[in-house]
């Protein structure tokens, strides 16, 4: 039931997709500014270089004069193509602090980034908890400003430990499938072990950090307790949660590769932000359910668990968890 009670609160709360789009859409040309204005002037030097013109040249010609038949014209081609490639990489090595600079710095940038993209990620968590705990419609930009403080101190924890997190599970399978590519002729199967590792890998941080957003928007329980309650599984049929985490991935890059091939990827423009909301709808839903709170599935819907708990007024019209004491 919560996988199809997602898809209606989904449903419910679709226009705030192009509120993440928008938000996200901003984010992302500031990135990018910032971005070319860093690494313009090394990639313009690395371009207008000797070593990479006479490399590039180099090889069309040894394209060239294999096409046509010239192939005792080869071997010579081979030794120019062999000395400007060591002549690139002697360029690379002489510039190694720089490089490792630039890579550090887009490292804090991408961190940066993604934090400003977490606070809109909360902000629709706290826009769906409104409609779902009091049916109540709340602005993106009033419900960020409000939720700041949380949102920020939530994404500053958040962050850091995902980017650590999807770099080292993805360093870790291309370094397995280097090693297998010894054995494996077919590159389609290459990229199906690296696609399915990394799929496998994000629905178990999913699975382990789902209720740490519902934990602090609905259950009001503070950063430590979402953490310590996100990372117990007792009793929260983490398999279940694992599972329909997997195959809404699958439905999210389904449905993202088809935008891109199908509507020359003008279509990624609802799919990618539908895909965070979908995936925080279902945190949501995940989190009710377990706590045995009823929802407005929609606006004339309420789901109620079988053992409904008992609620005060107040309790209810602040949206609160009525475990909150405990």
């Amino acid at each position: 039931m919560k996988f199809k009670h997602t898809f209606h609160v989904f449903v419910d709360n679709f226009s705030v997709t192009f509120k993440q789009l928008s938000y996200r859409l901003v984010i992302l040309v500031v990135a990018l500014g910032i971005s070319w204005g860093c690494l313009t002037p090394f990639i313009k030097e690395f371009i207008n270089s000797e070593a990479l013109n006479s490399l590039l040249s180099g090889v069309q010609n040894f394209v060239s004069q294999l096409l046509k038949g010239n192939v005792s014209e080869l071997p010579t081609i081979s030794e120019s193509v062999a000395l400007a490639y060591e002549q690139l990489l002697h360029l690379l090595n002489t510039r190694i602090t720089e490089i490792v600079l630039m890579g550090l710095m887009m490292l804090a940038l991408i961190i940066v980034e993604k934090w400003f993209t977490g606070l809109g990620n909360y902000t629709t968590a706290a826009i769906i908890n409104d409609k779902m705990a009091l049916r109540k419609t709340s602005p993106f930009l009033r419900t960020l400003i409000s939720n700041f403080k949380e949102a920020a101190l939530y994404n500053l924890i958040y962050v850091p430990l995902s980017v650590l997190y999807d770099v080292l599970i993805a360093a870790l399978a291309l370094v397995s499938l280097f090693y297998m590519m010894h054995g494996i002729a077919y590159f389609f199967v290459i990229l199906f072990l690296f696609t399915l590792i990394m799929l496998l890998a994000i629905a178990v941080k999913m699975t382990f950090t789902c209720d740490w957003l519902p934990a602090l928007i609905r259950g009001k329980m503070g950063q430590k307790r979402s953490i310590a309650y996100t990372f117990s599984r007792k009793g929260k049929r983490t398999t279940e949660v694992f599972s329909t985490f997997i195959i809404l991935e699958l439905i999210i890059l389904a449905l993202n590769v088809m935008a891109f091939v199908f509507t020359f990827g003008v279509g990624l423009l609802v799919t990618l932000p539908a895909s965070f909301v979908i995936l925080i709808c279902y945190e949501m839903v995940n989190y009710y359910d377990d706590r045995d709170l009823k929802f407005f599935l929609d606006k004339f819907t309420i789901i109620k668990p079988e053992k409904e708990r008992v609620v005060t007024r107040e309790q209810f019209f602040r949206g609160e968890d009525p475990d909150d004491e405990q």
